[in-house]
């Protein structure tokens, strides 16, 4: 019977001490121990320090619950770009951020103190806020775990808060700048208002309940010549159709919407003319039952710009304008 051999020693294999198994689960928080304990953020800092810099400006979370994945990927990805840069021989520092305010977190609050049977109107509002207060260290100190855990390197001790006396004060510091420089006024602008909390609300924290309401479709006279528009509308009743689901913004009208790159129609229709985005004249004929229509010509929504329409029952101007935004969709409001 032939001896086996061991062929593992004719073979010039190399030799490594990387473990075969990753052990992630044991060999990370060693390698953040490690990291920690070297100081590494702060050798890294102080090698670069003179370099051009490189600041990352990072939008920080709400400290109002733990990490999530999209919390995670935020950070992840920013941990890639100051650590690259870094590694160009920037100056790459990267202080962490957390925003303590906002309904976010009082949401959260009211939340936990709905689940103990208490109302926020039946607490004084220093007691919310401090409540809200410690919510927010709590959320702060566990998202700050986490991203230490997830590898990313920071000034972690020294983050910026926005609930800290020394970024309020900064605040206002420079606000009073703004204030003394002329660049501060008082104005009248819509915004999204929440009844239940009494509070306005920006845009990324309102959803839409699609659903669909009734719409108008209004027209407006044309004031300035047709004929500028096209020789074959001479001497015609030419309107602008408009379609919307806010009927009640007709009144504050003073201007007309078209896309400059779209093509528009003249539509004809008995003694009148309708002036209407090419791809929308067949709903329009649907919608309003017209029996007997002609195309009387076809032009570039750029050729309308400036022109001027009368406000469909107010003695007023609404000025036809060109718009980038305008779409072609039929909208849910």
């Amino acid at each position: 019977m032939t001896e086996s051999l061991d062929l593992k020693k004719t073979v010039n294999l190399p030799k490594t001490n990387f473990s075969q198994k990753a052990n992630l689960g044991q060999s990370e928080p060693a390698r953040l121990k490690k990291w920690k304990e070297a100081g590494l953020y702060e050798r890294i800092a102080e090698a670069r320090r003179g370099r051009e810099k490189f600041i990352l400006h990072d939008g920080p979370p709400y400290a109002n619950a733990d990490i999530h994945i999209g919390t995670a990927l935020n950070k992840i990805l920013k941990d890639f770009v100051v650590k690259s840069r870094s590694m160009m021989g920037f100056d790459a520092p990267y202080v962490p951020g957390y925003d303590c305010h906002g309904l976010p977190i009082e949401t959260h609050v009211e939340r936990k103190l709905a689940e103990k049977g208490k109302n926020k109107a039946d607490i004084p509002v220093s007691t919310f806020r401090r409540i809200c207060r410690e919510h927010a260290s709590t959320a702060m100190n566990n998202q700050t775990r986490d991203f230490q855990r997830l590898g990313i390197l920071g000034d972690w001790e020294n983050p910026y808060l926005t609930m800290s006396a020394e970024y309020e004060s900064a605040t206002a510091r420079l606000f009073g700048r703004f204030l003394e420089r002329g660049y501060v006024y008082k104005g009248l602008r819509p915004v999204y208002w929440c009844i239940h909390d009494q509070t306005a609300l920006a845009e990324a924290e309102v959803e839409y309940k699609e659903h669909t309401s009734p719409s108008v479709y209004v027209k407006f006279p044309l004031r300035s010549d047709p004929a500028s528009i096209d020789p074959a509308l001479a001497g015609k009743k030419v309107f602008f159709v408009i379609w919307t689901t806010t009927p009640w913004t007709l009144p504050a009208n003073l201007g007309i919407a078209v896309h400059p790159e779209f093509d528009y129609s003249a539509v004809e229709v008995g003694d009148e003319v309708y002036i209407v985005a090419s791809e929308l004249k067949g709903s329009l004929a649907e919608t309003c039952s017209f029996t007997n229509s002609a195309e009387l010509a076809r032009f570039k929504g750029s050729k309308l710009d400036r022109l001027e329409a009368k406000h469909a029952w107010l003695d007023r101007t609404s000025l036809v304008m060109n718009g980038e935004h305008v779409t072609l969709g039929e909208a849910d409001a």
